[in-house]
């Protein structure tokens, strides 16, 4: 019965501690006070839990425990002189802790939606590197283990430790407000937790080493930090279409790879396997997006190209030319060779298999490509169209040395093995 119980206070920990560790920060201004209070509140629910019962509402029940930890805090006397900078009160001090208990109170019960906001554009501040930013928001918003978060990267656990705690850190240091920023700050600051949030979801939905091709952990916990983003910052286009390119990604997860875990390229999966209320979700979030009559952003013309695939209900009937227009749209945005590259395929499907190959050759002397598995693997496919197997077969290997993922290494050697034997 114990154990049941203490898989319930995990299950309501993962679901719960973001909001729980956003009430608090907004109080103790403290990212690693915070997260120690929570977790304080987790360690009384495990003791008490399993002889009191679960409570009706776990999660308030983790709020308030973790409430009475943080006033105690205050009532220690460890932050009063900082809550009087703050607040701005001239009071006398034998009254200043009972009225900032009270204001405690008060700011305790405002609406969690902002403090998860706030949380979340802490976690991802630009002032840590791109892997702290990963790593303290899955820990923070994820809710995962230290453990958890080395296991998915294939990183040691010290180096993910020592990397959230001089994120910490460094967001005390530099004493970085826990607010939503505002003005064109808002803009940088949002782009910067889309892509940590899309960063997450890349490698759940294509590890870049390992022996696994797919790490669905991390594309669900991804999704749902999308899905809460989403859900306050209801004006925001991008936020939506970041999310609707997740969920119709996601909507193939089933179909991406066989019994054997081995990958299954796109246009050979079986679309019966795709996940028809993802695909929904999906496509109601890009029209979401698409409402709100800005110019189109990278997320939302990416959303709008997977959505080319999710509503071809077979390979032939994809819109090929309207893909290879989004993706010069997007070109025109990211400025990237990536985004080159695919333009590059999606324009083989739709004029040939010559011409994709002509723009894929242009990008052979950009630097970014030069250990880019993709490029001579989309070489290879295009090469093998034209019938030149020699080439192709060479392709084939050379990006199979390049990619550090298991799986794709094997496919793309059988490809190489049985080039221009069909």
């Amino acid at each position: 019965m114990a154990s049941e119980t203490h898989r319930a206070i995990q299950a309501v920990w993962s679901i719960e501690s973001a909001r729980v560790i956003a009430t608090l920060l907004r109080i103790v201004r403290d990212v690693g006070l915070a997260e120690e209070l929570a977790q304080d509140a987790l360690v009384a629910a495990l003791e008490q839990w399993p002889e009191q019962g679960i409570p009706e509402n776990p999660a308030a029940w983790l709020t308030a425990a973790a409430k009475h930890r943080a006033i105690n805090v205050l009532r220690r006397g460890k932050m009063l002189e900082r809550k009087h900078a703050e607040l701005g009160h001239q009071i006398k001090a034998q009254n200043e802790p009972e009225r900032l208990l009270a204001r405690l109170e008060a700011e305790l019960d405002d609406d969690v939606g902002d403090d998860l906001l706030r949380l979340i554009f802490t976690s991802c501040h630009p002032v840590l590197s791109t892997e702290a930013r990963v790593a303290l928001t899955l820990r923070l918003l994820g809710g995962l283990s230290t453990d958890e978060i080395a296991r998915a990267f294939l990183v040691p656990e010290p180096t993910i430790a020592q990397r959230i705690v001089r994120a910490k850190r460094t967001l005390s240091e530099k004493q970085v407000p826990y607010e939503v920023p505002g003005g064109d700050e808002l803009s940088a600051r949002l782009a910067s937790v889309l892509e940590v949030i899309y960063l997450i979801f890349n490698e759940g939905y294509s590890a870049t080493a390992g022996e696994d091709y797919l790490r669905p952990a991390l594309s669900e916990e991804a999704l749902r930090l999308g899905r809460v983003l989403a859900g306050i910052c209801p004006t925001e286009p991008e936020v939506y279409g970041l999310l609707a390119l997740m969920e119709l990604n996601a909507s193939r997860a089933a179909a991406r790879t066989n019994a054997a875990g081995e990958p299954i390229l796109l246009l050979e999966q079986d679309r019966g396997r795709w996940d028809q209320l993802l695909i929904s979700r999906g496509l109601a979030a890009l029209a979401q997006a698409e409402a709100l009559g800005q110019a189109p952003g990278p997320y939302l013309l990416q959303a709008a190209i997977t959505a080319c695939h999710a509503r071809a209900r077979t390979p032939e009937q994809t819109d090929w030319t309207r893909i290879a227009t989004l993706y010069r749209e997007l070109g025109a945005i990211v400025k990237s060779p990536v985004v080159e590259l695919n333009r590059a395929v999606a324009l083989s499907m739709a004029e040939g298999p010559a011409a994709g190959l002509a723009l894929a050759d242009a990008l052979l002397a950009e630097p970014a490509l030069r250990h880019y598995h993709l490029l001579p693997a989309a070489r290879a496919e295009l090469l093998e169209k034209l019938g030149r197997f020699g080439e192709a077969r060479t392709e084939f290997e050379r990006a199979a040395l390049m990619t550090q993922n298991a799986r794709q290494r094997e496919r793309l050697q059988q490809r190489a093995r049985s080039c221009g034997s069909t």
